[in-house]
């Protein structure tokens, strides 16, 4: 009798701890993708939301998926988890941001840290990855673009938007980055890195 090929998920990503911020924007849903992919390929996958992701996706999807508790609050009434806003980003490898909204480029431009997305952006000391999503006409707004210019300057790697159908039912750039598309980017910038634990 031959053996079937082994069809279980790579394990490549074991050693890596992913942290994704998810914004409120109706693209959220496509993230599950993104956490269920990276979780099957063996990283760590940690998600925090923002109150607004939450109208889009439950918090129980994303810990479904992840199989991990979900951040979606600075103020935990478990004194274990107090400071676990912090310490995540101490100890992760990646932080990717998707969708990445016009507001929380904006909170990202500034160093505003007023909800759990934003604070992990600014006590971050790993790699920041941006999925930016948003109307085209918010996206061609020149403090976006500005906020967008200053983000980079800060040294995040921005993927996308790309052009496409958007849910105000127009076609412009603005639409997120296929969740395949991401997926290969924070792997492709995974192995350019020495995980921390």
């Amino acid at each position: 009798m031959t053996a079937k090929p082994d069809s279980s998920p790579a394990s490549d990503l074991c050693a890596f701890h992913v942290v994704i911020g998810v914004c409120g924007g109706i693209a959220s849903y496509k993230v599950c993708d993104v956490v269920s992919a990276l979780a099957q390929r063996g990283a760590t996958v940690t998600v925090a939301m923002t109150k607004s992701a939450r109208k889009f996706v439950g918090e129980v999807t994303f810990q479904a998926l992840s199989g991990r508790p979900v951040l979606t609050s600075l103020w935990h009434s478990d004194t274990a988890e107090a400071m676990r806003h912090i310490s995540l980003t101490g100890e992760a490898d990646l932080l990717l941001i998707a969708p990445t909204t016009a507001n929380m480029l904006a909170k990202m431009a500034a160093g505003i840290a007023d909800d759990v997305v934003s604070t992990l952006l600014v006590s971050a000391t790993l790699p920041v990855m941006v999925a930016p999503s948003m109307n085209n006409r918010m996206w061609d707004n020149p403090v976006v673009q500005r906020n967008v210019k200053t983000v980079r300057e800060l040294g995040h790697h921005i993927i996308g938007p790309c052009e496409g159908w958007l849910a105000c039912r127009s076609v412009g750039m603005g639409r997120m980055t296929p969740p395949d598309e991401l997926i290969n980017a924070v792997v492709e910038r995974l192995r350019s890195i020495t995980p921390r634990s």
